[in-house]
């Protein structure tokens, strides 16, 4: 792509519409103006300096989080051109910058492929700063311009002469606009490690400047393949060698990267122009055609399947799968309910094409693999056989009303909107449950102790624990693939355990089953942790709660402090408290606190599950060490 190397200039910059709206209705642009919409602008400029990378122009980018979370982004692409704009007749930095829709992309062929949201990205982030600054290295003389609220206050100024060449963006989010404006190290280095991978030889730095400071660097010379082995690196994989496509046709570039593990579950992950599609599209649709296809052909030619076997379901196929698709191309349509669905019809049979030649030719290379991918295939094969026959026993036990859990308590109330379940550990905390709940519209469900780890089991072994089918009965709403969260019972299911080692266990096993086999529980945000409180303070003849050391301290304060007839009891279970006291600070409405668990992101989920539920010790050593600082609430 040589051509795109050379003029990037005012000439390719096309207007398309003003800047207004945006300070009036921000989340139409940025998702919303709490931390994703914060983090959103980090990313809106980033992927400016990407869109130069992936065209070979720049090697370099480096986010700097400063101390008062103001952000800056270098890199060392073209610079932004800075001549006069022949409709605007101003510096067409300052058009980038202040105006809507006013960027490369739009048909000037400044950019072939690009990611970010179709141009509105660095104007946007202008609009939504307190300050914004641009410094532009462009032929020998070092430019920069000045903005507030997305309004330019200085000129275009030649501020010096140095050599080289880059963009160099700094700005203050708005405190008007956004809700907090403390930026997450974590959440950035994730997506900065994710672009690093989906661009091979990139080198992408972040530093945090701010108490405690980090500095990691990005850079993955094997591209998806690392960012397989990376998401694999805590499980036993199957085959050794990541096995790797690569293909282009027209203006379409194809990279799939794919191992398996010796785990239950699949994880495919597919981008399109750099851009996270969540909800998957017709690359993914291509990906699995082939897959299914090439190792079904494989498995009957060198009899690995005989001739009468039915062929292996998709599902079967993609049993331990970690794979990475990737797909560069000149117009990407999205589609779907967050705009994170790749749409374009011709991709599908491009993307089959290239991947099931090249998996073809791998397997014909490593036999060994295909055999490994059958047998592991077959297996499930009979376990889902024997998981169907189980799923329609519990089908039919939820549609028998008759049918539901002994020792559920349900409510009165038949709509599920208004309805919730508490999932309670073991009988003592049961009981003071069952008698302090509204019976209207809280339903209680006890588990005999800890649930059997998923992680570890095919879904035919898991359909076989009492307790697991207690919950999937009295849900309601099926499990796996047959999961339909329209049909759930209660709008709430609520986990109530003790404050404790083994009641974060309890938490984590019931949150791995619900992820692995309900994934749209979490996803579509019915999953709720109860909080009980840590200590009673009573004195004299009044009773206060406390949730944590510091609302203990809190309350002493506000009572004149310690003395004789001050009695503070620190609740060890559930069972400790009786039923009016679980009512007055755990299951009250009006008083309570629940958390929210949500799926954010399934790979960062993915791998935390793998760490503490998976088989190798290391890593959960090392997770818990790191962590260990962060925990809170915890009696050992």
């Amino acid at each position: 792509m040589p051509e795109n190397k050379q003029n990037y200039d005012e000439s390719q910059i096309q207007v398309l519409e003003g800047l207004e709206a945006v300070r009036k209705r921000p989340g139409m642009y940025i998702g919303s103006t709490g931390p994703r919409g914060l983090h959103h602008l980090v990313y809106e400029i980033v992927d400016n300096s990407i869109d130069e990378a992936m065209i070979g122009v720049c090697k370099n980018i480096n986010v700097s989080i400063h101390k008062d979370n103001a952000i800056t982004v270098i890199d060392d692409g073209r610079g932004m051109p800075v001549g006069i704009h022949p409709k605007m007749g101003i510096p067409t930095v300052e058009v980038i910058m202040t105006v809507l829709h006013a960027g490369g992309k739009f048909g000037g062929g400044a950019y072939k492929v690009s990611g970010g949201l179709h141009g509105v990205g660095a104007s946007v982030v202008n609009a939504l700063s307190e300050v914004c600054e641009v410094t532009v290295k462009s032929e020998g003389v070092l430019w920069r311009q000045r903005y507030e609220r997305g309004k330019a206050v200085t000129g275009l100024d030649k501020v010096g002469e140095l050599d080289g060449h880059g963009t160099k963006v700094y700005f203050k989010p708005d405190h008007e606009v956004f809700e907090e404006l403390d930026y997450d190290y974590d959440t950035l280095a994730q997506r900065l490690r994710e672009l690093a991978f989906l661009n091979k030889g990139i080198r992408i730095t972040l530093e945090d400047e701010r108490e405690g400071g980090k500095k990691e660097e990005f850079y993955y010379e094997g591209g998806i393949k690392s960012f397989v082995e990376y998401l694999n690196r805590n499980k036993e994989t199957l085959h050794e060698k990541v096995i790797y496509v690569e293909g282009k046709k027209e203006d379409y570039t194809v990279e799939v990267a794919l191992q398996y593990n010796d785990t239950y579950n699949e994880n495919i992950f597919s981008f399109a122009n750099n851009i996270d599609t969540v909800e998957g599209g017709t690359h993914m649709i291509g990906f699995k055609a082939a897959l299914t296809r090439v190792f079904n052909d494989y498995g009957k030619k060198f009899g690995h399947l005989k001739e009468n076997d039915k062929n292996l379901s998709g599902d079967d196929i993609r049993e331990g799968l970690t794979a990475v698709i990737s797909v560069k191309l000149t117009d990407p349509q999205f589609e779907g309910q967050t705009k994170t669905k790749l749409g374009n019809s011709e991709v599908r049979g491009i993307v089959d094409n290239i991947v099931g030649e090249g998996i073809s030719t791998f397997l014909e290379e490593n036999p060994s693999v295909g055999k490994n991918v059958i047998d592991k295939a077959l297996l499930a094969a009979r376990a889902r056989d024997a998981a169907r026959k189980a799923r329609e026993l519990t089908r039919k036990s939820v549609l028998e009303r008759s049918a539901l859990p002994g020792k559920l308590a349900d409510c009165s109330s038949k709509d599920p909107e208004e309805c919730e379940i508490y999932i309670v550990e073991g009988d003592s905390a049961g009981g003071s449950a069952k008698g302090g709940r509204d019976r209207k519209f809280q339903a209680i469900l006890p588990l005999r102790g800890k649930i059997m780890n998923v992680e570890k089991q095919r879904l035919d072994k898991i359909l076989n624990y009492q307790e697991i089918r207690s919950m999937i009965t009295a849900f309601g709403a099926g499990i796996g693939t047959d999961f339909d969260v329209e049909k759930l019972r209660y709008n709430r299911i609520i986990i109530m355990t003790d404050a404790d080692v083994d009641g974060a266990h309890i938490r984590t096993l019931l949150l791995t089953f619900f992820y692995r086999y309900m994934t749209d529980l979490i996803d579509k945000g019915h999953v709720y942790a109860a909080q009980p409180p840590l200590f009673k303070v009573s004195k004299g003849k009044k009773d206060y709660y406390a949730y944590s050391d510091k609302e203990l301290e809190a309350i002493l304060a506000q009572i004149g402090g310690k003395d004789n007839n001050t009695n503070i009891q620190r609740y060890k279970g559930l069972g400790e408290m009786d039923a009016i006291q679980l009512w007055e600070t755990t299951m009250d409405p009006e008083k309570r606190t629940l958390v929210q668990f949500t799926l954010e992101d399934a790979m960062a989920a993915d791998e935390i599950f793998t760490i503490l539920m998976g088989d190798k010790v290391e890593p959960r050593r090392q997770f818990i060490q790191e962590n260990a600082n962060k925990v809170v609430n915890l009696d050992v």
